[in-house]
């Protein structure tokens, strides 16, 4: 299963296919501005492999985000992460320069939260953002989150964390 396609977007699964987008997605140093460094070729093959295992184990990762004529954008999904040595689920986002301002990223994250929200048995949802990058801060904060926490494991001394308690429905799509 896969989100739903948005106004502008669409989801797939990342592919070894995708690794040359993703090699220059994850190797941007502005898209990566906020991690310890852009990631090398083998770093974004890395990345998608461990895409597959999360979409094998879960259903559901990081996945690739294409305008709906086929450009790619970025990637965007659902992956379990440590918050203060509690596994989260969170909603993550990376989206190419060119297509950054654009609201892009809020409507990619918007389509995985109601995603989790209706197929997925969670109560909560978080973001897990670097306190200085507020682009993300904002995405997060436009599909429903408020601040929940500090996180002090991760790879820099304190990262933000934003939540949201996700209402459980029944599924809307099947």
């Amino acid at each position: 299963m896969l989100p739903l396609d948005t106004p502008r977007l669409r989801f797939r699964e990342m592919t070894s296919r995708d690794l040359d987008s993703m090699a220059e997605l994850l190797g941007d140093p502005e898209v990566m501005a906020f991690y310890p460094a852009p990631k090398t070729r083998a770093e974004a093959a890395e990345w998608i492999a461990w895409n597959q295992r999360n979409y094998a184990r879960h259903g559901y990762g990081l996945w690739v985000i294409e305008t709906l004529a086929g450009d790619f954008v970025g990637d965007c999904g659902l992956t379990w992460q440590e918050v203060n040595g509690v596994s989260r689920l969170e909603v993550g986002y990376h989206v190419g320069t060119r297509w950054q301002g654009r609201g892009l990223a809020t409507e990619a994250a918007a389509a995985c939260r109601d995603f989790a929200r209706d197929h997925l048995d969670v109560a909560e949802l978080v973001a897990i953002i670097h306190p200085d990058n507020r682009a993300s801060e904002r995405v997060a904060e436009k599909i429903g989150m408020r601040r929940a926490a500090d996180d002090h494991g991760g790879d820099i001394p304190v990262r933000t964390v934003l939540g949201m308690l996700l209402d459980a429905r029944p599924s809307r799509h099947g």
